[in-house]
C-alpha cells in the first residue's frame, strides 16, 4: 500500500496496491502490521457500512472526549467526498480541512485520526461506505458541527436544494458556536 500525505498533518490517503487480470481484480483491503507500520499504531474494535442515494450528506460527526475516535474509511460501491475538519483548539490547522474523493474506481481509504469531525457527501446514485472505527460508539458522546459552516467553506460538490440531510445534521451548531469543551486540545494525547 502506498500512503499518500495531505495538508494536514496526520490524515493520510491509503491508496491499496490492486491486481488485476482478466478475471478482475485483488488487493488488501487493510493489513494490520503495515497500517501501523506506515501510518500509527492502532487496534480497530468497531465495522460499520452505510448505504445512501445522491445528495446525501452525513456529517460533520465526531465522538467527544474518552469516547473520541479514529476512521478508516472507504467506498464499495459509487463514490463521496469524503471530508475530515481539524477540531483540536490550538492546532496551526485548526477549523481547516481536507476532503478527497473516494470510489469504488480508485479504491482509495482515509484516515481520519481522533480531534477530527468528518463527514461525507454521496456523488453517485448509490453508495456503499465503510470504515473502520478504535473506539466504540457512544450515542451520549456524539458531537457535531454544521456542515454548511460559512468558516469551513466545504466545497461538498452537491448543490445546497439537492442535499439531503438526517434532521440532527440540519440544525448543529457551527464550529465557531460549539462549546470549547465538546472539542479538544491539540496539545493532549488522545490515544491514551
Amino acid at each position: 500500500m502506498e500512503i499518500i500525505k495531505t495538508d494536514i498533518e496526520d490524515i493520510v490517503i491509503v491508496e491499496p496496491r490492486i491486481f488485476s487480470d482478466e478475471r478482475g481484480y485483488f488487493f488488501e483491503s487493510f493489513s494490520l502490521q503495515q497500517f501501523c507500520s506506515a501510518v500509527r499504531q492502532i487496534e480497530f474494535v468497531q465495522d460499520n457500512e452505510s448505504k445512501s442515494s445522491y445528495g446525501v450528506i452525513r456529517g460533520l460527526h465526531y465522538q467527544k472526549g474518552k469516547y473520541a475516535q479514529s476512521k478508516l474509511v472507504r467506498v464499495v460501491k459509487g463514490a463521496v467526498l469524503d471530508v475530515a475538519v481539524d477540531i483540536r483548539i490550538g492546532s496551526p490547522t485548526f477549523g481547516k480541512h481536507v476532503a478527497v474523493e473516494l470510489s469504488e474506481h480508485n479504491k482509495r481509504q482515509l484516515f481520519i485520526p481522533r480531534g477530527f469531525a468528518h463527514g461525507f457527501s454521496v456523488l453517485t446514485p448509490e453508495v456503499i461506505f465503510q470504515y473502520k472505527c478504535d473506539n466504540y460508539y457512544s450515542r451520549d458522546n456524539e458531537g457535531a458541527i454544521a456542515w454548511d459552516d460559512p468558516e469551513l467553506a466545504i466545497d461538498w460538490r452537491i448543490p445546497t436544494s439537492e442535499a439531503i440531510l438526517s434532521a440532527k445534521d440540519r440544525c448543529n451548531k457551527t464550529l465557531a458556536d460549539t462549546d470549547e469543551s465538546h472539542l479538544f486540545n491539540y496539545n493532549q494525547n488522545l490515544y491514551e
